[in-house]
């Protein structure tokens, strides 16, 4: 028991505090991305919940993006996926958006009908 104290007291004391130092601050910037989708011709939730797991899985599975459904869940016509990333470089996050609108756009599975973008770093 006393180990495990010493322990902890070790790593509590082995953490450095944070500087302002720009050369050991790092920058966190976090991309997202809202996609609305029309989904023309579909009558019914299976068939959209069919066009979104297609996209949201190539989604995943092409860029390592986290994506999910994040809004008009009662709609047959209609979805919208969110997607993020974390990075530390705001020109690559920002190009992988983009290349995700493009990606989404070229699968043909749906119409893209709204985007919206937005980049924050931290």
């Amino acid at each position: 028991q006393q180990q495990v104290t010493s322990n902890k007291q070790r790593a509590t004391s082995n953490k450095q505090p944070m500087t302002n130092d720009k050369q050991q601050a790092t920058n966190m910037v976090v991309g997202i991305c809202t996609i609305v989708l029309r989904i023309p011709g579909n009558t019914s939730l299976k068939g959209k919940r069919s066009v979104v797991k297609r996209v949201v899985t190539r989604l995943q599975n092409t860029f390592n993006a986290s994506v999910a459904e994040v809004g008009a869940n009662d709609t047959c016509q209609r979805a919208e996926i969110g997607i993020a990333f974390v990075g530390n470089d705001r020109r690559w996050i920002n190009s992988r958006l983009d290349k995700i609108l493009n990606f989404v756009e070229s699968m043909q599975v749906a119409e893209i009908i709204d985007s919206d973008m937005e980049i924050i770093s931290l």
